[in-house]
């Protein structure tokens, strides 16, 4: 049988877009060879959508081939892709509902090419596959193996244990942490590229300490990934900071463009804005502050929420948090913690959290207003979705904006139950 024709006997075309709605594992790496070898497009659903997600998400993809529990099926409403696209990723939906990427044959060549050479990977070197295929993380993972040839263990998220012969793995900061709290020995592999989200200066640390091998990575869907290893860019990759401090990549791993028929979105001599803020240092290596858009400008001085949200997840009676800005008539904008408690019963206070942050980071950046939840909004992967809080002035309440801040009021985020990432 070739290898473009699927086990169920459907012969795929040069042009389709293959939507695949199937858990992890093995049939993924002959669905992904069927998809490669007949030059169609490979689009991932995650299996554990519900199912108003699942059906926006087919409806923008407009897939001409579904594989799913029931199997491979032609689907007459579909809209062909240009054969010269390899996938078509959906963004993290951190900023609202996801965006569907596409991704050239030869980017994604160039982007599994270029990280192997960046690790030093041999074929035989195996890896660990525990990401969800849905993201482009876990798409690499599964294209190494495909066109790089390297062995695969497919395991689940939790099972981060090393196993001889997969010295390599990708993970996001949520299985990084999780597996630190399990005690998992991680001194077995040669590599844990974690992506998917900040990497606090704390986690790294911790990690160090019990010997974990991390690679930070930075991209973003439309690069093609992580393309950048502890701030050092992939050979085929570019970078540079931009105006207003963005930082910008370039190189032959950007995006193809969107499924919907938008343009690229690259400035004018071709490079992709990210959207992020950052800094090169004296060695050329690449410092992220957080998204512009997040920025905080507070009395003048700028506040980024991730520095004080890994400040707050440091102090004990603090189980997870985000951080926002709130217009503020003295202070143009106020910082607001939002907190989700260690012990409900005794929850931390706005006094006691604004002294921690202060003597982490200096006063000014200490929160002026305390919001307890029961949760934060998180993609599947675990990454904060900022935009997913909504935080309402309670009427006629007006906050201090003296130095010791309002006593911290309790409320709903608007976060809800996100499903838990891996």
């Amino acid at each position: 049988m070739s290898a473009a024709t699927s086990a169920a006997g459907l012969r795929l075309r040069r042009g389709d877009v293959v939507a695949v709605a199937l858990p992890p594992g093995e049939a993924w790496l002959g669905i992904a060879s069927a998809a490669w070898a007949a030059e169609a497009s490979l689009l991932p659903v995650d299996h554990r959508l519900p199912e108003p997600a699942e059906r926006d998400l087919l409806a923008d993809g407009q897939p001409t081939v579904l594989v799913s529990d029931e199997g491979w099926r032609r689907l007459a409403s579909g809209r062909p892709a240009d054969p010269a696209v390899a996938l078509i990723v959906p963004t993290s939906g951190s900023l609202g509902r996801p965006r569907l990427v596409e991704l050239a044959r030869t980017a994604v060549e160039v982007a599994v090419a270029s990280s192997l050479r960046a690790l030093a990977a041999e074929s035989e070197d195996g890896w660990v596959s525990c990401l969800p295929f849905a993201h482009i993380g876990g798409l690499l993972v599964l294209l190494r193996g495909l066109l790089g040839g390297a062995p695969l263990l497919f395991r689940g998220p939790a099972e981060l244990e090393p196993v001889a012969g997969f010295p390599f793995a990708s993970v996001v900061p949520t299985q990084l942490v999780r597996a630190l709290d399990a005690g998992v020995d991680l001194r077995g592999y040669r590599a844990l590229l974690v992506g998917g989200g900040g990497v606090e200066a704390a986690l790294r640390e911790r990690a160090t300490a019990a010997g974990a091998p991390c690679v930070v990575t930075y991209g973003l869907t439309q690069s093609c990934g992580g393309v950048v290893y502890d701030g050092t860019p992939l050979a085929s990759v570019s970078m540079r900071i931009g105006d207003g401090g963005e930082i910008q990549l370039g190189g032959q791993t950007l995006l193809h463009g969107y499924r919907d028929g938008s343009a690229a979105g690259l400035t004018a001599d071709g490079w992709l804005p990210t959207g992020d803020a950052g800094r090169l240092d004296g060695d050329g290596r690449l410092h992220v502050h957080g998204r512009l858009d997040d920025l905080i400008v507070t009395g003048g001085e700028n506040v980024w929420p991730g520095d004080v949200e890994a400040a707050l997840r440091s102090h004990s009676a603090v189980a997870d948090c985000a951080v926002v800005g709130r217009p503020d008539p003295t202070w143009g904008q106020r910082v607001v913690a939002v907190v989700v408690p260690r012990d409900r019963g005794a929850p931390p206070n706005l006094d006691t959290l604004r002294d921690h942050v202060g003597v982490l980071l200096g006063r000014h950046q200490a929160p002026r207003e305390l919001v307890l939840v029961e949760s934060v909004p998180r993609t599947a992967l675990g990454k904060l979705r900022r935009a997913g809080l909504s935080l309402q002035d309670p009427p006629g309440e007006a906050d201090d904006p003296g130095d010791g801040g309002a006593a911290g009021r309790t409320g709903d985020a608007g976060g809800g139950k996100d499903r838990p990432g891996p």
